[in-house]
């Protein structure tokens, strides 16, 4: 007879696992023993691209038909910080005043332990279910992200493997269960930015060509650019300097170079495409007007999204209002996530845990929410497959 699993205890498990990224400590494994408990065919996918380490990966599913519904999450985790800080270990398992600490719980591996206990419950109750249940696990999300899901879909792709919706067990919600649910993010880019001048001494400023001077008016013109003012689904587009390099060590010198380092969250408004031609052309003008020369490189984390609200988001809504409540918000705030890959191949929207305390010292989880959230999860299996 099939056995339920218990969402408090696998979730201590899990967070046993020392998997801070790009380790995995065992944690694929952990998820894996569990889900063939279940009955779950289990597929590990290691990938390696030159010059990264080799990412273990899962895609677990369980049934044939349509509509695969599928869970994706991230067993890999953020380092711990300043270890003396923690009130308990980090990677105990440790349950303290009806809180579940360590490293890791709410993002994301709590999640992960309410749907794999959801799913345990929802095949007792349903021997002959409809359709297909599917697990998406990376153990690369936290870093490049490039070994991990992105790669995952792919072969997905490859295999014309169908999957109806996606459920991205994010922490989604800022201090209440039930706040948020997230149906699309603002895509990011980061731009490496040169500006190459002509060096010399201060003294002969004539002969020179300062590229810091030139970097300052840049990085002024890119900083109060309007971009947009968003839209009913998106929050305004945001762009932020987030390095000026000058490798100068006199102080009598003009540099050759100057450097800075920038990224934009942008909404469904504008491309990387679209920006690069925008910010390029800022470049140009100012360098060429300078007598200077600019090198610019990007790197695309991912393009913006939006999943268009359907009759399972309403679905989901409803579900989560009822079980705390409160009427989720339908979000598109917040970084990047595994969604941006996922949106690939299927339309998803992410509902987790608590985020309040993520990548925070004593991040913890309320042993009440993982109940609440794993009933959730069943409720959302049962109203999916109806």
């Amino acid at each position: 007879m099939l056995k339920t699993i218990s969402e408090v205890s696998l979730a201590k498990d899990l967070v046993k696992c020392k998997s801070v990224t790009p380790k995995d400590d065992g944690a694929i494994n952990v998820v894996a023993k569990n889900l063939k408990k279940l009955g779950f065919k289990c597929q590990i996918m290691e990938f390696q691209e030159k010059g990264t380490v080799k990412i273990k990966n899962l895609y677990a599913k369980i049934g044939n038909s349509s509509p695969n519904l599928c869970f994706a999450g991230h067993t890999d985790v953020v380092p711990v910080g300043d270890l003396k800080s923690w009130t308990v270990n980090p990677f105990g398992g440790v349950i303290k005043n009806q809180k579940l600490i360590g490293r890791g719980v709410s993002d994301m591996k709590g999640s992960i332990a309410c749907f794999i206990a959801a799913v345990s419950e929802f095949l007792k109750k349903n021997k002959k279910q409809k359709g297909s249940i599917s697990f998406l696990i990376t153990g690369d999300e936290e870093t490049i992200a490039i070994n991990g899901t992105k790669k995952v879909i792919e072969k997905l792709i490859q295999k014309k493997e169908k999957i109806d919706f996606c459920i991205v067990g994010e922490p989604t919600n800022e201090s209440k269960l039930g706040e948020m649910i997230k149906i699309g993010r603002r895509g990011s880019m980061t731009g490496h930015l040169t500006i190459v001048g002509t060096q010399g001494h201060v003294a002969y400023p004539h002969a020179s060509n300062n590229p810091s001077t030139i970097i300052v008016e840049v990085l002024n013109k890119i900083k109060k650019l309007k971009l947009d003012n968003g839209n009913k689904d998106f929050e305004p587009s945001n762009l932020e300097v987030t390095k000026i390099t000058i490798d100068n060590t006199a102080d009598n010198v003009i540099p050759a170079e100057a450097k800075a380092s920038f990224n934009i969250r942008f909404n469904n408004l504008h491309t990387s495409t679209s920006l690069k031609k925008k910010f390029n052309k800022i470049f140009s003008s100012i360098t060429k007007k300078s007598k200077a020369s600019y090198k610019i490189k990007y790197h695309v984390s991912g393009e913006s999204f939006l999943t268009r609200p359907n009759k399972t988001v309403y679905m989901i809504k409803n579900v989560i209002k009822k079980s705390t409540k409160i009427n989720p918000i339908l979000s598109t705030s917040g970084g990047t996530s595994d969604a941006r890959f996922i949106k690939k191949i299927a339309p998803c929207i992410e509902f987790g845990l608590i985020a309040k305390t993520i990548h925070q010292v004593d991040e913890m989880a309320k042993i009440a929410d993982l109940k609440k959230l794993k009933n959730i999860y069943l409720d959302i299996l049962v109203n999916y497959f109806k």
